[in-house]
């Protein structure tokens, strides 16, 4: 019996809005509290190096969950996954509820990453292993439409929470998913994966690079990176000695998963400029606060949360390649317009970014369901973890680059097409940047994934 079989129609669709509420929270605990910041460092005299570790510590064992759950996913009942990953969630958002010290608010940070990094695997394992092909393309657009919606109206109450009440209620809402377990108990079926033996020896190899590499990147420290290639040695040598590796080196020789995993890659770290580089823009050459720049940014994300099950829907009748074709336009479009409108009125910026926001969801979701078709069964796990560890790396690395390049007043380019303030005109080469990101993108979508034949195999899932 195909895995798609082994649960209802009617508790597919009670799955399915279960997990999005899930993604919602999650990737709301992931956001909110960039907003937070300020207060949480003037509140308990902090550095901004050190409550920078409030949001750093969060994504670095998020990252690395992502990963691990979706390995312990071939081996475990996911429902019994899903159960631990929300418990120590809650856990860990009661203790930072309850929490006054900055130690207890980086231990329950870790514990909150801990449980929410289940979700992005989840995200990815639900719809492959429980939706036949052609319903697969709604399933990613309903859990996109949760973690859309999440990103959209975390800013948003991060504000009214933190200037109405305190910043630990972003810990009290956080509590609430714990309603969620006995839902997903009660829907989820007891398959078991198959009976290997967990390579821990190889997990803590890739939790040790991933970890050193995201510490250099947030740092900008060079000796990081040294230890960074110690650890890609050792895994190596580790993937290619044990019988049964964390990572199997058959992943890697599969082109196609490969090609998705770098475009995966250049678009998360393009697609992260929306709500990096947004904020940033808009208080630096609008001095608009951290709320209405929320403001600013929630239609786009909210459309989108709208626009996703549709999306999903079009992949479905029409192909991925088709919906990554209209994906890749919206980005191209996006960033085109955002070299110019850089000091331009506000209002037009957020119509823009509609563009921006819809093409990373839909681009995603094209990628996602190409995964689930080349991907052998028993790598699904693993393999939809590591497409989400792309996107965390990547999003850092962007990060790195882009705040580099403001920080010194100058972009890779340093071009001023457009005669603005020199402010704006930093934002403005930028953008221009990752609009030659979006055409090199384009070219290799063209010539590999999205090719009509290969459109055709995934159909067939061959």
């Amino acid at each position: 019996m195909d895995t798609y079989q082994l649960i209802s129609e009617e508790a597919k669709k009670k799955l399915l809005i279960i997990l999005a509420c899930s993604l919602l929270f999650s990737s709301m605990s992931a956001t909110m509290f960039n907003v937070a910041l300020p207060a949480i460092t003037k509140e308990l005299f902090l550095t901004s190096s050190q409550s920078s570790w409030i949001v750093t510590s969060y994504m670095i064992v998020y990252a690395l969950g992502s990963v691990s759950y979706g390995k312990l996913a071939d081996k475990y009942k996911l429902k019994n996954l899903i159960t631990i990953g929300i418990l120590l969630f809650s856990l860990g958002s009661l203790l930072g509820f309850l929490s006054s010290s900055f130690p207890l608010i980086i231990i329950s940070r870790v514990m909150q990453a801990m449980g929410a990094s289940v979700f992005p695997a989840s995200a990815m394992i639900i719809p492959a292993r429980y939706f036949s092909p052609e319903t697969r393309g709604r399933a990613l657009g309903m859990t996109s439409a949760g973690l859309s919606f999440g990103v959209a109206i975390g800013p948003i109450i991060s504000g009214v929470l933190t200037t109405g009440f305190h910043w630990h209620y972003l810990f009290a809402l956080c509590i609430l998913p714990i309603v969620f377990i006995p839902l997903f108990r009660s829907t989820l079926d007891n398959q078991s994966g198959s009976d290997i033996k967990l390579d821990w020896v190889g997990a803590i190899l890739l939790g040790g690079m991933v970890t050193l590499l995201l510490l250099g990147i947030s740092s900008n420290q060079m000796f990081y990176f040294l230890f960074v290639i110690l650890f890609v040695i050792l895994l190596m040598w580790r993937i290619r000695k044990a019988k049964d590796p964390f990572i199997r080196g058959e992943l890697f020789k599969n082109k196609k998963y490969t090609i998705i995993l770098v475009l995966f890659a250049l678009s998360s770290g393009i697609g992260f400029a929306l709500p990096y580089l947004t904020p940033l823009f808009l208080s630096d050459v609008y001095h608009i606060n951290a709320f209405t720049s929320g403001l600013i940014m929630f239609p786009g994300a909210a459309l989108t949360a709208l626009l996703s099950k549709r999306g999903g829907s079009l992949a479905d009748k029409r192909g991925a390649a088709f919906l990554g074709y209209i994906a890749v336009t919206a980005y191209f479009v996006c960033f085109i317009n955002l070299i110019w409108l850089v000091g331009k009125s506000p209002y037009f910026i957020m119509v823009i970014l509609v563009f921006g926001y819809i093409a990373q969801s839909f681009f995603q979701m094209t990628l996602a369901n190409m995964v689930s078709h080349v991907l052998p069964k028993a790598e699904t796990g693993v393999g939809m973890g590591l497409f989400m560890l792309t996107n965390f790396i990547a999003s850092s690395i962007a990060t790195t680059l882009m705040g580099t390049s403001i920080t010194r007043g100058t972009s890779f380019l340093s071009l001023n097409m457009f005669n603005l303030a020199k402010q704006a005109a930093v934002y403005s080469d930028i953008y221009l940047m990752l609009t030659v990101i979006v055409v090199v993108m384009f070219c290799i979508f063209v010539f590999t994934v999205g090719k009509k034949t290969y459109s055709r195999n995934l159909k067939e899932n061959v």
